[in-house]
């Protein structure tokens, strides 16, 4: 264990020795990768912020359920009993709608009184008002209509209609983001580790010699390829964290603009910044893509010269 612990201990200081010796083409790298990493850092940080505001949205979707117009008015009552059977587990304000209250409700909001007394008699049938409590997110949404169906087979219903649009839509427009931002995420991420492997080529080619020397003196492929390895996750590692610094720094001109336009809504919302999991998180992933880049150089440039 203790040579093990030794080995890294060279390793990681020979990384550093090597960046002490170059700066400048380090910190170069680091700012090429940060700029990489920034959109989908920022990214993240935004569907963070925004995921919590849409799960605890009271969403309170609402299922209007027609009887037959030829039901009794009995039969019509009675069905609430049943509807409480078909929704099950479902906590729900079940509410009866009689037809003269729909129609002189349609009445006044309609301004149709002349049109609907030509009519000769009340063409609306007896209606339930389904008011769905604890739909919490837009997962939960999913669910109701699977109620509205099993409430459009009962025999005495002619008619269900579902006002839960709103919750899917918002559902679709999120999992797009998470997708988009996927796809972002894995087309930068490729470009980091191609930043990495050139650089950790140029840093072989550099030390070729020393290598060859190396290996002559009986230095093993993984005691040689160490320090590279540590030197492309330092690289993933610092960028990460500029990158995290930039979107941090963002925060608050955003926010600014964001007062403006929540004020009009009667809302505070903020962007913040992740948590200290996300953030570790996010720098491991970035430590993690230097490392892989190191690797794939490493393993291709260091087979030529052995």
């Amino acid at each position: 264990m203790n040579v093990w612990l030794r080995h890294h201990r060279f390793a990681l200081g020979a990384a550093l020795a090597h960046v002490r010796k170059a700066p400048g083409s380090f910190l170069f790298n680091v700012l090429v990768v940060a700029i990489a990493l920034t959109l989908p850092f920022a990214g993240v940080t935004l569907l963070d912020n925004v995921r919590p505001m849409s799960e605890q949205l009271s969403v309170d979707p609402e299922i209007s359920v027609f009887v037959k117009l030829d039901t009794p008015r009995e039969q019509s009552q009675a069905l609430a009993v049943k509807m409480r059977q078909v929704l099950g587990d479902a906590r729900a304000k079940i509410i009866f709608v009689p037809r003269e209250k729909a129609l002189e409700a349609l009445k006044d909001k309609s301004g149709l009184t002349d049109v609907l007394a030509a009519l000769g008699e009340n063409p609306l049938p007896d209606s339930y008002v389904v008011k769905l409590e604890g739909v919490e997110s837009a997962a939960a949404a999913a669910h109701v209509d699977d109620l509205a169906q099993n409430l459009r087979a009962m025999p005495e219903v002619d008619t269900v209609q579902v006002d839960s649009a709103w919750v899917k839509r918002l559902a679709a427009l999120l999992n797009v983001l998470r997708l988009a931002l996927l796809l972002l995420a894995i087309t930068l991420g490729t470009v980091v580790i191609a930043v990495v492997f050139n650089t950790i080529r140029l840093q072989v080619l550099t030390q070729r010699e020393e290598i060859a020397v190396s290996k002559l003196l009986g230095a093993t492929d993984n005691f040689i390829h160490r320090p590279f390895y540590y030197t492309g996750a330092l690289l993933g590692l610092c960028a990460g964290a500029v990158a995290l610094g930039a979107v941090a720094l963002s925060l608050r001109p955003l926010n600014a603009a964001i007062a403006e336009f929540a004020r009009l809504y009667a809302s505070e919302f903020q962007l913040t910044a992740l948590p200290p999991l996300g953030i570790a998180g996010l720098l491991a992933i970035s430590a993690g893509l230097g490392l892989v880049g190191a690797m794939l150089s490493v393993q291709r440039h260091l087979a030529r010269l052995s």
